[in-house]
């Protein structure tokens, strides 16, 4: 368990050891943001709760709103969520190559023409304060519909939303990247 964290971590009772035995099955280890949170029972479920439905939605393409949550976290400076966020969008199929230049996208070579205005969306939003442009908007809408548009904004409103959370409460990488970097070895 972590010893960065700034609240202990919950580690007893049912709505834990659920949590644990469920999080151990998805994600191979227990969730330690969410064992902090678990100090506030309300608070955790209806984050779960939500996040259950943020899976749901389907106007903005998948790998966009991976480089838009990975952007924000960057911006925000949480180590716990941009572990978890390559983990997430490596297992999804994302160019590890796009994972990895999220933090010099603007000097990188993978990204394309979208994929730059989405990671620029996302810094924006995710400054304090906001700089977002009209014309940083306009760009977008030419290459997404309005719903996919409130979808990207959305997952990066809620993604400043876990990390300034975790980043506060003080969860840092967990090693989630390392795993995707494990290779078989050689017999």
């Amino acid at each position: 368990m972590s010893t960065t964290a700034r609240i202990p971590l919950v580690e007893s009772g049912a709505l834990v050891k659920a949590m644990n035995w469920f999080t151990q099955r998805a994600y191979g280890t227990v969730m330690e943001p969410a064992l902090g949170l678990a100090h506030n029972r309300k608070v955790l479920l209806s984050s779960m709760r939500f996040q259950r439905s943020v899976e749901k939605w389907d106007a903005a393409d998948d790998s966009l709103k991976h480089l838009a949550t990975l952007a924000a976290a960057a911006t925000v400076g949480c180590s716990w969520c941009l572990d978890f966020g390559y983990w997430v969008s490596h297992n999804r199929g994302m160019d590890p190559a796009k994972l990895e230049a999220i933090t010099t996208w603007r000097t990188s070579d993978v990204y394309t023409d979208l994929e730059r205005r989405v990671i620029e969306y996302a810094e924006a939003m995710s400054t304090t304060p906001l700089t977002v442009t009209d014309g940083m908007v306009a760009r977008l809408r030419e290459r997404m519909s309005d719903a996919a548009l409130v979808e990207l904004t959305a997952a990066i409103a809620l993604e400043n939303s876990y990390s300034r959370t975790n980043a506060a409460l003080g969860f840092t990488s967990q090693g989630f990247k390392e795993q995707c970097e494990l290779r078989p070895a050689r017999a």
